[in-house]
């Protein structure tokens, strides 16, 4: 393993009003900290206001930057009405270059599926650009009713295992293609 970390970018990609989005990025970010490598930027979506960026902006060139100085990504998705959020859609598409040849992750969250309907979209939507989605996610069927008050999970046991193995995943896929990159740029 590199002696250097790797930048991960936890995306929030729900802008809704009242959204629970706050508490899977919470439990997942405190978890994410915990990982040995890893350097945890949170990108979220309500603050970044993806709609509102303009090729050029200040605005738009802090999110690029972040995006770029990423080394590997995860998205954290809703799924509404079998898909993913339109404002995560949108902020994916503002970027190109900065996605290529990175590895992506989910942990998602819905109703009886868990989210597992807009991981599937958004892994053709990465596909798309030259990213790298990483087979392992964690996913809350039901989410509203795994966490208490505090934004902890009652039985935390399968969503830690699932945590580490997205974690541990991505962190092969993000220091073996950040030495890549290095080593030969990537260019599509």
């Amino acid at each position: 393993m590199s002696e250097h970390p790797y930048r991960l970018a936890v995306i929030i990609g729900s802008t809704r009003e009242g959204r629970f989005a706050p508490v899977i990025a919470n439990w997942f970010t405190r978890h994410a900290e915990r990982h040995p490598h890893t350097d945890v930027d949170v990108i979220d979506l309500d603050a970044v206001r993806p709609y509102e960026l303009r090729y050029g902006s200040e605005e738009y060139e802090s999110f690029a930057k972040r995006v770029d100085e990423a080394d590997a990504f995860v998205v954290i998705t809703p799924e509404y009405n079998h898909s993913f959020p339109a404002p995560l859609k949108h902020a994916i598409d503002l970027l190109r270059a900065q996605w290529q040849a990175k590895p992506v992750g989910f942990v998602s969250y819905g109703g009886i599926s868990g989210g597992l309907r807009a991981v599937e979209q958004l892994r053709l939507v990465f596909a798309e650009l030259h990213a790298t989605t990483v087979r392992e996610t964690v996913s809350f069927p039901l989410a509203g009713n795994l966490f208490d008050d505090a934004g902890d999970l009652h039985e935390p046991a399968a969503a830690t295992q699932a945590a580490d193995a997205l974690l541990r995943q991505l962190t092969w896929w993000a220091v073996t293609l950040r030495e890549a990159r290095a080593t030969r740029p990537y260019g599509a």
